[in-house]
């Protein structure tokens, strides 16, 4: 796998990732989506989409966009482990803030080789997350299922331990360090306004009122198995049928 991972360039293993991201919701990651997570145009990113489909890397359907063969899958896993491990490592050894470590994760994990990689797999204890809760695939390029749902599927009550945020905007997880909503602290949903309002959750020491689409990216593992939430009439809670599990959102670093 190693090997395999050389032989293609910087461009090639960057958007297989976001492809991976862009398309775990089940749907092919658009064109316009990938220049757009890419910084590219999305004329070059159709270039670069028939160049991986050649390659047998990428699968294209007509006025949908691209997901991974089974191959680009494994690459793409073994690029994000990467860039999760340096995550860890930047901020365990190197003293990085968590709002600091994506882009310079990003800047080394297409460069760093397989001795490197367990090398800093082992400095950092082998960890299963990084910093912000995402889980790391394992060194064979398998992605463990976690129980974690988005916080505003649950129903209002629902309490648990946050275990992931879901995003790679440097100045959201700068506020939410600030906030204390970090992986491992423990929330209680309040309310949730309707229409997209705001979300309002405690911790054991404060009250917060977040955004939707801010209070959208904490992923949490609840402390009632998310099989129990049902309402009165005896169906699951609307909200929770449409929560997607967190081992298999990789939206964010």
């Amino acid at each position: 796998m190693d090997t395999e991972i050389q032989s293609l360039n910087d461009a090639t293993l960057h958007y297989l990732d976001a492809i991976y991201r862009l398309s775990q919701d089940g749907q092919p990651a658009t064109t316009n989506t990938i220049a757009g997570k890419l910084g590219v145009t999305p004329s070059g990113a159709s270039i670069m989409l028939k160049r991986l489909a050649d390659r047998k890397l990428v699968q294209l359907t007509p006025y949908k966009g691209a997901t991974l063969t089974p191959q680009g899958v494994r690459i793409a896993l073994r690029t994000i482990r990467r860039h999760r491990l340096l995550e860890v490592f930047l901020i365990q050894v190197m003293g990085f803030q968590w709002h600091e470590v994506d882009k310079h994760a990003h800047a080394l994990e297409t460069v760093i080789d397989q001795e490197f990689e367990d090398r800093i797999a082992e400095i950092t204890g082998n960890p299963t997350r990084c910093p912000h809760g995402h889980v790391i695939p394992t060194r064979d390029g398998v992605l463990p299922r976690v129980p974690d749902v988005k916080l505003v599927s649950c129903p209002v009550g629902a309490s648990g331990v946050i275990r992931c945020i879901d995003t790679d905007n440097a100045e959201w997880l700068e506020y939410f360090g600030q906030l204390g909503l970090m992986p491992d602290a423990r929330v209680t949903l309040k309310s949730i306004a309707p229409y997209g309002g705001a979300v309002t959750i405690s911790t054991p020491h404060d009250s917060i009122t977040l955004g939707f689409e801010l209070a959208e990216v904490i992923l949490i593992e609840p402390d009632k198995p998310a099989d129990a939430w049902v309402s009165p009439a005896g169906r699951p809670h609307a909200r929770h049928a449409r929560t997607r599990r967190a081992g298999f959102r990789h939206k964010g670093s």
